[in-house]
C-alpha cells in the first residue's frame, strides 16, 4: 500500500511521531498544571513549533517528489537567508548574494533531473570558481580571503551539504522496498531531530559536565550520551520498517548521525558565538531559525547519504 511517493511503513512511522507529538504535549500542559511556578512558556513554544513542522514535513512528503523538492530547496533559501543577514558581507559583494540564492535552485534542479554527478561538484567546484572570480573582477582586495570564505561557506552549508536531503528523494525506491526513498528522508530526520530533543531535555534535567564550554556551555556530556544511545537503540528498532539497511549497519548509522549531528550543532553554535548572536533567526518561536533548528542534518545528512549509497545503491 502507498499513498503519494510514502509506503504503508512511511505512513505508519508518521502516524507514530504524531503519537510521540501527542505525548510530549500532554506531558508539557501537565507539567505547567504541577510546577506552577516554574516557567514553561519556552517548552510550551518548542512543542507548538513542533506541530507546525511535523504538519508541513508530512504535508511535503505526500506529496510529488517534485513538490517535496521544491520545499527542502525552500529550507535551503531560508537558512541562506539567515545566514547572510547575521555574516559580515562586504558592500561591493552585494551582487554576488544574488549568485548564492541563485545556486539554490540551481542545485536542486540538478537533482530533480537524476544529475548525481553534476550536483556533487556544482558548488564546491563551479560556484567556488564563480564566486571567487566574481569577487575578483569587483577587485576589492581589502578583506577579500575572508569574504571569499564567508560566501563560499554559505553555499556549502545551506546549499551542498543540505542539498543531500533532496538526494535521498532521488533514489531509486526498488533498493528500499519497505520505506522507499522517502523512508530513507523520514530516518534520518527523525533519528537526527530525536536525538536533538533528547540531548535537550537530559542536559536540562541531569547535564553537569560541559562538552564544549566556550563554543556550547549548554551542551554536556550527560545530554550528548543520552541522546547517542536513543539513537543508537532506535536507529534498528525503525530500520527494517523505513531503510533496507540490516541490523548491524543500523547501529551503525545510529551511531554516524547521533554524533554527526551533535558535530553540526556545535559547528553552527561556534559560527553564532564568532559572529555574536544567540540564534540565526527568530522563524521558529522556541527554536530559534531554520538554521538553528536543523543544524543536526548539516553533517549527517551528507554521511548517512553516502553510507547508505555505498552499501545499497
Amino acid at each position: 500500500m502507498t499513498l503519494g511517493a510514502l509506503t504503508e511503513n512511511t505512513l505508519v512511522v508518521l502516524a507514530g511521531i504524531v503519537v510521540l507529538l501527542l505525548i510530549g504535549t500532554l506531558v508539557v500542559s501537565a507539567l505547567g498544571r504541577l510546577w506552577s511556578g516554574q516557567d514553561f512558556t519556552e517548552l510550551r513554544l518548542r512543542v507548538r513549533t513542533w506541530w507546525v513542522m511535523v504538519a508541513v514535513f508530512t504535508v511535503a512528503l505526500l506529496s510529488s517528489r517534485l513538490v517535496s523538492l521544491a520545499f527542502l530547496a525552500l529550507v535551503s533559501v531560508l537558512a541562506m537567508r539567515e545566514y547572510l543577514a547575521i555574516v559580515p558581507i562586504r558592500p561591493a559583494d552585494r551582487p554576488l548574494v544574488a549568485l548564492a540564492y541563485a545556486a539554490v535552485p540551481a542545485q536542486y534542479a540538478w537533482i530533480a533531473l537524476g544529475a548525481y554527478e553534476t550536483s556533487m561538484v556544482f558548488v564546491p567546484l563551479y560556484m567556488l570558481i564563480a564566486m571567487s572570480a566574481g569577487m575578483v573582477v569587483i577587485g576589492d582586495t581589502r578583506g577579500l580571503l575572508r569574504a571569499i570564505g564567508t560566501l563560499n561557506l554559505g553555499l556549502v552549508l545551506n546549499v551542498f551539504l543540505l542539498g543531500h536531503l533532496g538526494l535521498f528523494l532521488a533514489l531509486p525506491d526498488a533498493g528500499n522496498p519497505s520505506g522507499g526513498s522517502a523512508g530513507l528522508l523520514l530516518y534520518l530526520v527523525f533519528l537526527a531531530q530525536f536525538s536533538d530533543v533528547v540531548q535537550y531535555a537530559v542536559g536540562k534535567m541531569v547535564g553537569r559536565r560541559r562538552v564544549i564550554p566556550r563554543v556550547s556551555p549548554n551542551k554536556t556530556w550527560e545530554g550528548l550520551i543520552g541522546g547517542l544511545v536513543v539513537t543508537v537503540v532506535l536507529a534498528p528498532t525503525l530500520a527494517p520498517w523505513l531503510t533496507p539497511l540490516g541490523r548491524g549497519e543500523a547501529v551503525a548509522a545510529g551511531v554516524l548521525i547521533g554524533l554527526a549531528g551533535f558535530v553540526g550543532d556545535v559547528t553552527i553554535s561556534a559560527l553564532k558565538r564568532d559572529i555574536g548572536v544567540k540564534d540565526m533567526g527568530t522563524l521558529l518561536p522556541g527554536h530559534g531559525g531554520v538554521l538553528d533548528r536543523i543544524d543536526s542534518l548539516v553533517f549527517a545528512g551528507p554521511l548517512f547519504f553516502h553510507f547508505v549509497r555505498a552499501l545499497h545503491y
